[in-house]
């Protein structure tokens, strides 16, 4: 069966056990129809994925892996903040009249920094240290700026990606690098976006390890809060409760050498079964 399933049940029944209820506090988001949207949640929860072994997606629904990513090519290689240039509408909530969200997310990667090197963007200053320096300690992105907070339509909820290399064991007869990674997240809501993140960016690595000639390892994803709204404490007990299924197999296609290169055809689940989509899920805003 599949681990990603494994780990998204275990972490919410322990959300739903063990979990503090933030009803009666002070709260910023809100229903459609204006009501308080209260959560329960868990605080520091970390989960780990072996992408070497297989592809974190879960089987107790589908996960729209050409969506998502194309919301991470969007943000990662577009370095967009128009929701224009963006196939679905998972952003429209956020964005003014002219489709911008502010100062956020590919906004932040698009910015030119000062390096020893010359001048490069956050993406592409991991792109030339993964190839020239691929031991270094600080092979980071972070989009969480605090002097531009006050012109984001939403402050970002994964804010940063570290990157770091192993080399392979002496008895191991794939001589490539090793790229692991670490998600770190503020705020996930369980059920509309855990699956979601964890795919697009397990994407990421695999996409980054293909363009450095490296091959994936582990990717950890860090989540300060975890919770479950509570208009979706049905569906997720629903959702939980389902059969699960083998983990499909990921296809990237092997012919793109430039991260810039890559769109949302050049990836599929294969042999993917899932459960029954969840549909009508509230939004809280």
């Amino acid at each position: 069966m599949s681990y990603a399933d494994d780990v998204f049940v275990n972490m919410c029944t322990d959300i739903l056990e063990n979990g503090t209820d933030t009803r009666g506090q002070k709260v910023r988001p809100k229903w459609e129809d204006g009501s308080s949207a209260y959560t329960i949640k868990k605080f520091g929860v970390v989960n780990r994925y072996d992408l070497s072994r297989e592809f974190p997606a879960i089987t107790l629904r589908k996960v729209a892996i050409k969506s998502c990513t194309d919301e991470l090519l969007w943000i990662w290689q577009q370095k967009s903040n128009n929701i224009n240039d963006l196939h679905s509408h998972i952003w429209d909530s956020w964005a003014d009249e002219t489709g911008s969200i502010g100062k956020a997310y590919g906004y932040q990667m698009s910015v030119k920094h000062i390096y020893p090197e010359g001048e490069m963007d956050q993406v592409d200053r991991v792109l030339y240290d993964l190839k020239n320096n691929p031991f270094s300690r600080r092979i980071m992105t972070n989009i969480y700026v605090h002097q531009d907070l006050h012109e984001m339509a939403l402050y970002p909820c994964a804010y940063s990606m570290t990157f770091n290399v192993t080399a392979p064991r002496d008895d191991d007869p794939d001589r490539r690098l090793i790229l692991n990674a670490v998600l770190n997240q503020r705020s996930n809501d369980v059920l509309a976006a855990n699956a979601w993140n964890v795919a697009q960016y397990a994407v990421l690595v695999h996409m980054f390890a293909q363009v450095s000639d490296m091959r994936v390892g582990e990717f950890i994803h860090m989540i300060a809060d975890a919770h479950i709204y509570d208009r979706h404490v049905p569906m997720i007990k629903e959702l939980i409760g389902r059969e699960r299924y083998p983990a499909p197999k990921f296809w990237l296609n092997p012919d793109v050498k430039d991260f810039y290169e890559f769109t949302r055809d050049d990836v599929k689940l294969e042999d993917y079964q899932f459960g029954p989509q969840i549909t009508g899920i509230p939004v809280a805003v």
